[in-house]
């Protein structure tokens, strides 16, 4: 593999469309969003407001997990994805080498997410954040990001981590 994955993880609301595209562009790789990824039973069944079960997520993670490893035959790519369980993880990174990817992890407070969930549209309601709080497993070995400052704050925390 002669590319790099640098996955976006947080729950829903927590910015990593926009923060994934940011680094995107500094990196001026592809981005691609996993939210695009999802079976339409999915969506439908987050649209209806009921949280998806680890056997929902299990294709949609594969399916990544194999997109991603083709791109990074070839190129660097920044992936946003919830990734909010270990498990999730280990699928989403398997056979691929350790020095071949990296995990960007989006924290935010629950309320701050929640209000900007109301502002946005999306298929994922605010009703859900609780059930993707719950399920989050704070990953080890990762840049953390602070996602409730202002764009100007996490552009110079991305810098941070960028210029290492």
């Amino acid at each position: 593999m002669s590319g790099i994955i640098m996955y976006i993880m947080g729950v829903s609301g927590s910015g990593k469309t926009t923060i994934g595209k940011m680094i995107a562009e500094k990196f001026n790789c592809s981005f691609y969003d996993g939210d695009h990824f999802h079976p339409v039973a999915n969506v439908q069944k987050m649209t209806s407001g009921k949280p998806l079960t680890d056997e929902d997520r299990y294709g949609w993670l594969v399916n990544i997990n194999t997109f991603v490893k083709k791109k990074i035959e070839r190129e660097n790519v920044v992936f946003a994805c919830s990734a909010l369980k270990a498990s999730y993880r280990e699928i989403l990174i398997s056979g691929i080498p350790r020095d071949c990817f990296q995990w960007v992890w989006l924290k935010c407070d629950y309320t701050t997410i929640y209000q900007r969930m109301q502002s946005r549209e999306h298929f994922m309601p605010p009703s859900l954040l609780r059930s993707q709080f719950d399920l989050l497993e704070i990953p080890e070995n990762c840049w953390i990001v602070d996602t409730s400052e202002s764009l100007g704050g996490i552009k110079q925390q991305l810098d941070q981590f960028l210029l290492k």
